[in-house]
């Protein structure tokens, strides 16, 4: 697989040496093992090193991947339309925090179709970790975005701390979150560590799982009505009930919007699926070796779309509604969208547009891998799954 990777260039190359000699350090200051978790952690968000901290790019055609928001503007103004009725429902108060800004595409095409139905929050706040892509979401909003619409734009290093109405959105969020990853061995559950191999490179090993992992997975295990065989690999976010509270803030009225690529938990954890979903994004490439160049490449897990309905209920929530990327596209006027971006497009641009579609929606792209869910509170947000709801399937 690696014989088909690109190459990375030589200063890409000495940067990730950096990051994997301080994470060869931690190992042997931990005692020689380091959980998965935390690996994936560093790798991802080591400040100065990790893949969103740097300032390589991530999207788009010179990147390591495409995301729906980076296709064009109809994933942004169809998500738009589904939010609309929200705010109408919250008033002129109402907020919307977007997690993970990318390269601002989704804020500016939201932002712009939000306007044309009268639904503009009052604030747009984006929580990105990564100074590099702040930097590039303000250039891209300050050029596009009129005045009146961009001065509601503004950057956050963590969640809203005081009590608010409005909406959180994520896309491809919840995957890049680092994940615990276990291991069954003779019946019980293990961790799965980093650890170094006689030459100094980075190798699996388990240690004995700590209460909440072990009590996380018991807890798959009654969900399923199952026992995981013998040698059975997975990950699960135990965290993730503590993520979502934390994200939400002081949310007294609003809903939650997530998009990402996974499953309901059944066809998460079925029995051949026995080495999980994690794996790694470089230069569009996918493949499984995960300690290929710390630093460079992204590094994902699927989403437990079951594992997100339990921390939303737990947070308060109710359940608005899971389906499929497609059904939620085309129940929230993707039709509409198009017709509107036909009429301001070129011949080149009407075909591009066909093809943003495709991608968006047939199980062949993006259609069927990625889910969406949505989470209210003291808001009817249920409309916007009327179409190919499968909240049943959780």
């Amino acid at each position: 697989m690696q014989s088909t990777i690109p190459l990375p260039e030589a200063d890409a190359l000495a940067h990730s040496e950096q990051l994997a000699d301080a994470l060869r350090e931690e190992i042997r200051a931990q005692g020689g093992a380091m959980p998965f978790s935390r690996f994936m952690e560093l790798c991802l968000y080591a400040p100065g090193w990790g893949y969103y901290s740097a300032g390589a790019s991530k999207f788009g055609a010179s990147g390591d991947f495409t995301t729906a928001p980076e296709m064009g503007g109809l994933f942004a103004a169809t998500v738009a339309n589904a939010l609309a009725p929200v705010f109408g429902q919250l008033g002129a108060q109402a907020r919307l925090l977007e997690l993970g800004g990318g390269s601002g595409a989704f804020a500016e095409a939201v932002l712009l179709r939000l306007a044309e139905l009268q639904a503009l929050p009052a604030r747009y706040a984006i929580l990105e970790p990564s100074a590099d892509l702040r930097q590039r979401q303000r250039e891209r909003l300050q050029q596009n975005l009129p005045a009146e619409i961009g001065g509601r734009v503004e950057w956050l290093d963590r969640p809203f701390d005081d009590d608010w109405e409005g909406v959180v959105f994520a896309n491809e969020v919840i995957d890049a979150l680092p994940t615990p990853r276990f291991l069954i061995k003779d019946g019980e559950v293990y961790e799965e560590t980093v650890e170094l191999d006689a030459q100094g490179a980075f190798m699996r090993g388990a240690q004995p799982a700590d209460v909440l992992l072990n009590g996380a997975v018991r807890h798959l295990e009654r969900y399923l009505e199952r026992p995981f065989a013998e040698g059975y690999r997975s990950e699960l976010l135990p965290q993730l009930p503590y993520w979502l509270q934390a994200v939400a803030g002081g949310l007294q009225r609003g809903a939650m919007l997530f998009v990402d690529y996974g499953y309901n938990r059944g066809e998460y954890y079925q029995a051949e699926r026995d080495d999980g979903t994690v794996r790694a994004f470089y230069r569009h490439h996918v493949h499984n070796d995960v300690y290929l160049w710390p630093g460079l490449q992204d590094i994902t897990a699927s989403v437990d779309f079951t594992a997100v309905a339990e921390a939303g209920l737990h947070a308060g929530f109710d359940l608005s509604g899971y389906c499929s990327q497609a059904s939620f596209l085309l129940g929230n006027g993707l039709d509409q969208a198009l017709t509107l971006a036909d009429e301001r497009s070129d011949e080149v641009g009407r075909v591009q547009l066909r093809e943003q579609v495709k991608k968006l929606t047939l199980p062949s792209g993006m259609g069927e891998r990625f889910q969406v869910i949505g989470l209210q509170r003291e808001v009817d947000f249920e409309p916007a799954f009327e179409l190919g709801d499968l909240s049943w399937r959780l």
